[in-house]
């Protein structure tokens, strides 16, 4: 049996600081907005903030569920693309999956072996025949989130000049 004690050091406790730390840009990237300024689009793309924490909360979901089931349970719950970007909840709302998504995922973390490989769905993105091991979707996923947490920062200084990272 594991227990969080287990995760404090090793390469599981440092997977798990990098994601938390680019959860937390991300997140701090939306302090203090309304509902209306986390929806609103400064660029000429349809980003939006809240849109941005659907996303990662989307994207980190489902590279989980692949970590556990592989590709085909990548599909369960699937949405068309655009819309995983569009703010249809409040911000709280979209926040508060976010964090359950995030517990969720530290809690698989300590339980899932890290080489455990599953084979990538079809796409024109993934090498045929491709696998991932579980430690590739957590550094996929820590990179997905890094790379939008600076998007949200861009989006956030257009909405009122402030800068979160930097």
């Amino acid at each position: 049996m594991t227990s969080p004690e287990q995760f404090r050091t090793g390469e599981r406790a440092d997977l798990l600081q990098a994601l938390r730390q680019q959860r937390a840009f991300l997140r701090r990237t939306v302090d203090g907005l309304t509902d209306e300024q986390a929806a609103l689009r400064s660029t000429v793309s349809e980003l939006c903030l809240g849109g941005l924490i659907k996303h990662v909360a989307l994207i980190e979901q489902t590279w989980l569920r692949f970590a556990v089931d592989g590709a085909d349970a990548m599909r369960a719950g699937q949405e068309d693309w655009a819309d995983g970007f569009r703010m249809d909840d409040t911000l709280a709302a979209l926040l508060d999956r976010y964090a359950r998504v995030a517990a969720t995922t530290d809690e698989l973390v300590a339980t899932l072996d890290l080489d455990a490989a599953h084979a990538l769905p079809a796409a024109p993105w993934f090498e045929p025949g491709a696998t991932w091991s579980v430690r590739r979707v957590l550094l996929h996923v820590i990179a997905e989130t890094s790379q939008h947490a600076g998007h949200a920062d861009i989006l956030r200084e257009a909405i009122d000049g402030a800068k979160m990272m930097g």
